[in-house]
């Protein structure tokens, strides 16, 4: 290419110097731009000829750096090939002794899961446990214990053993300590508990339960009446040593609760309403006058048997005694029919004071139930109004009314039938009195025809 570029160069000067005029001085001036012109051509030409050696040497040392990381490529990979041969042959290993230790530790293993299942189940039942409120600790070594991944140490299971231990012998014993109590208004405070083997513990205010997951003691919110309040009291102030009765609770305070959320009478009466304070009433108004006429009647009763000893000394105070003192007044004592008359009176004068309240009675029994069924349904309409605005989500919303129609057909019922056997009774002791005036009349009737026919 640089000939190439020389030979235009030498073509163009000839042209040059062709048609320009023929002078000396652009011959000269043109013989040394040529001479020039040759000099650049044999610079490039060397430059070239340099480049052209750099070039080659520089792809020779490309070749020889090639080889290079070829070789160390394939030493590369035959040292690759040798390290994962050793990592198999020491994974085979691994595995092997891996067996070994499991078939060795295989008996061991199983102890250690038993021990972390014996762990979790003490844990569960300590929660609620009244020995947890005396060791409050324990739960945090059994929770270390149970929920470890690790393999126990035998600290561990030497604590688990203890616990163990400890657990059955704290079931078995009562006991007395200092605990914090935490009482109905969220209040934390020092209290001298008793614990009964594992069922129940109670202070001088009352039962406490141990919340699931908790060390504090909770005074029941509302404590239950009853036995089981005085037992807890006279529990409480017995002297230590002593031998004194107590209720336990083996679910750990569940029952106390149900035992405690109980209604009492007076509240189960207030839950009838109106409907069920009017049932009440009219049932101690019909007892009321039930009782007093089963007094009047056995009074009486009394003096007519009396009276049935000394017939021909008839009293006033007494209705046979009335009936024959009206035989016996000398009024048509000639005629037995006007006889029979007098007698009749005197009987029938006599039988509304034995037969008195009766019909009251029965009125009684027969509106106690009716209004029992008025309070059902005030209460039906209760509930359903309740369902209308809140709807079933909420059973207690609906408790209120459910209850009052419950409570009122019960109060309905329990007026009535104790009532119904009052007057029964009435009736019969009435019945019985009646029978023996008339009786009596008949009998002194009947000795007064017999005296006439002698005569």
């Amino acid at each position: 290419m640089i000939r190439r570029h020389c030979t235009i160069a030498t073509l163009l000067a000839g042209m040059l110097l062709t048609a320009l005029p023929a002078a000396p001085a652009v011959a000269q001036d043109m013989a040394s731009l040529l001479q020039e012109i040759r000099e650049s051509g044999r610079q490039q030409q060397r430059i070239n000829r340099e480049r052209e050696q750099r070039f080659i040497r520089e792809r020779d040392q490309q070749q020889q750096r090639l080889r290079e990381a070829r070789a160390e490529r394939d030493a590369a990979r035959r040292r690759a090939e040798q390290v994962r041969a050793e990592f198999e042959q020491g994974q085979e290993q691994i595995n092997a002794l891996k067996e070994e230790l499991n078939a060795a530790s295989a008996d061991l293993g199983r102890l250690f899961t038993a021990a972390r299942s014996t762990a979790g189940d003490l844990r569960e039942k300590a929660q609620t446990s009244p020995v947890t409120a005396q060791v409050p600790e324990r739960l945090e070594q059994l929770g270390a214990i149970a929920d470890n991944p690790a393999l126990p140490s035998m600290a561990q299971l030497e604590d688990l053993w203890f616990l163990l231990v400890q657990d059955m012998t704290a079931t078995g014993r009562v006991a007395r300590f200092e605990a914090p109590i935490t009482d109905i208004f969220g209040n934390e405070r020092s209290a001298e508990l008793i614990r009964v083997g594992d069922f129940s513990a109670f202070t001088a205010d009352g039962y406490v339960l141990l919340p699931e997951g908790g060390t504090v003691a909770q005074l029941l919110p509302r404590q239950p009446g009853g036995s089981y309040t005085d037992a807890a009291e006279d529990f409480f102030a017995a002297e230590p040593g002593s031998v004194q009765p107590a209720l336990i609770d083996p679910s750990r305070g569940r029952l106390l609760e149900v035992e405690a959320d109980r209604p009492t009478l007076g509240e189960r009466v207030d839950q009838g309403g109106v409907v069920g304070y009017t049932i009440l009433a009219i049932g101690a108004a019909g007892l009321l006058l039930a009782v007093a006429q089963l007094v009047y009647l056995a009074l009486v009763g009394g003096r007519v048997r009396r009276q049935l000893d000394a017939t021909d000394q008839p009293r006033d105070d007494n209705p046979l005694g009335r009936v024959l003192g009206a035989a016996s007044d000398g009024t048509g004592s000639d005629d037995p029919e006007l006889l029979e008359l007098h007698l009749s009176e005197a009987v029938v004068k006599e039988t509304p004071r034995l037969e008195r309240f009766q019909s009251l009675l029965k009125l009684f029994v027969a509106v106690a139930p009716l209004m029992g069924l008025l309070g059902t349904v005030t209460g039906m309409i209760l509930t359903f109004q309740s369902i209308t605005l809140f709807g079933t989500g909420d059973p207690k919303l609906m408790a209120g009314g459910i209850s009052q129609a419950l409570v009122t057909t019960v109060l309905g019922l329990c007026v009535a039938i104790p009532l119904l056997f009052l007057n029964s009774l009435l009736g019969a002791r009435s019945r019985v009195l009646v029978q023996t005036l008339d009786e009596e009349s008949a009998l002194v009737l009947a000795r007064r025809l017999e005296g006439q026919g002698r005569a």
